[in-house]
């Protein structure tokens, strides 16, 4: 399990994903998205623009981040 700590009221999914290092560029954190393989405190989300906040927590290819 990853756990990120936030700093301010959140965080864009798709940076959360390139800020732990699990995609390469927002390009890929974008693609990953939008195929369904990012679910979001447990189920399958699609927003891009998704803002993440402190209790949340991210699964994505077999990686748990949970945001404290």
């Amino acid at each position: 399990m990853i756990d990120f700590k936030l700093e301010g009221e959140f965080i864009p999914l798709i940076q959360l994903l390139k800020a732990t290092g699990l995609v390469q560029s927002g390009g890929e954190a974008q693609t990953v998205v939008e195929d369904g393989l990012v679910k979001y405190n447990g189920a399958v989300d699609y927003r891009k623009r998704l803002k993440v906040r402190v209790g949340d927590v991210i699964d994505f290819m077999g990686k748990t981040i949970k945001v404290s």
